[in-house]
């Protein structure tokens, strides 16, 4: 660990390497597990505000499960998350032709009907932040169904922070992102 101006940083995110690999996968990070994406209040907020936009981009067993439980839920332990189909997929969850599953925020956002690519915390997988009082928390998350990620990052040399760039930067900014640079060059020599 490493601590990089308020947040405290695993060194799994720069050693480890991750490219997402959808052919393999098929999006399992979106459908499996038993908890939607985290969000923070801003999002929760955001998430309602573009729904009317997001929702031409939806399956309907998402649409049903959005205006059951809303375009956000709160967990017992008061966290914000996306709501779940069953307890399963992402509300906000398609699927291609191949049967990939994708996000219908980002498909709107693709689309250029919103301005808001996605949850943060999706953005940033396999990287899950975790908000403290005085601090952040970086970690990397290890999920078994990443496997063809981790050996694809592996065959390409992309360690996880290169691939989550552009989430790093939205999280933290391009000043936090050229600092973690700095670490990774000294770790790596």
């Amino acid at each position: 660990m490493f601590q990089l101006g308020k947040t405290i940083v695993s060194e799994d995110i720069i050693e480890k390497d991750f490219v997402c690999n959808l052919s393999a996968c098929k999006g399992a990070c979106c459908i499996d597990g038993d908890a939607g994406a985290p969000l923070d209040k801003e999002e929760a907020q955001i998430l309602e505000d573009i729904y009317p936009k997001v929702k031409p981009f939806l399956r309907k067993e998402g649409i049903a499960a959005i205006e059951k439980q809303g375009t956000s839920i709160t967990t017992d332990f008061g966290d914000l998350e996306t709501p779940l189909i069953n307890g399963a997929d992402c509300a906000y969850v398609i699927f291609d032709k191949k049967k990939t599953a994708l996000c219908g925020i980002e498909e709107a956002y693709n689309q250029g009907e919103i301005s808001w690519k996605k949850p943060v915390s999706c953005h940033l997988y396999p990287i899950r932040v975790k908000e403290y009082t005085e601090f952040s928390g970086v970690n990397y998350d290890k999920w078994e169904i990443c496997d063809d990620a981790c050996a694809l990052g592996k065959e390409l040399q992309v360690p996880v922070y290169k691939f989550v760039k552009e989430a790093l930067i939205r999280k933290f900014g391009e000043d936090w992102y050229a600092e973690l640079e700095k670490v990774a060059e000294k770790h790596n020599q």
